[in-house]
């Protein structure tokens, strides 16, 4: 069972790459995001049920992998991917969208302003999900203003 926990925390493997691994797992997010909806604007309810599954998985195999790697230790990056699909809820599928929310989401993610580091203190799988999930959060609420202004 650990085993499975490995490979899902460290999103299939991406986690293993090093330095970068967090981008590498939201680009790699951006990209499934774009083919499973064939790159048109999918259902809003399919984004949400699959951004929490995968949250759901995160905080699960997060938890499990903690005791042997670590308080979020690098090579959990499905938070990332969480926090990637989360960005990408109710936004069109369109490529200058997904640049811009993996930007914006990798701007949250990586400076925390807002209260964002705060949410790392959270013991467990949700403190290593929680702050990435609040990066998702704001990343799109900019891109939503941004899809409002028809800036792209």
């Amino acid at each position: 069972m650990m085993h499975l926990h490995r490979l899902l925390s460290t999103g299939l493997g991406i986690g293993y790459v090093g330095k970068g691994g967090g981008t590498v797992a939201a680009a790699a997010a951006c990209l499934c995001w774009y083919l499973w909806q064939g790159g048109g604007e999918g259902l809003v309810l399919w984004q949400v049920s699959v951004t929490f599954l995968i949250t759901a998985i995160g905080v699960w195999s997060a938890h499990q992998v903690e005791p042997l790697w670590g308080k979020d230790d690098k090579k959990v990056v499905i938070d990332e991917v969480a926090g990637m699909c989360l960005t990408l809820i109710a936004i069109p599928v369109t490529f200058p969208y997904l640049v811009a929310g993996l930007v914006l989401f990798r701007f949250f993610d990586i400076v925390k302003p807002l209260g964002i580091r705060k949410a790392e203190e959270v013991k467990g799988g949700w403190g290593v999900m929680l702050d990435d999930l609040l990066a998702g959060v704001c990343a799109n609420l900019l891109l939503q203003i941004l899809v409002y202004v028809k800036l792209f």
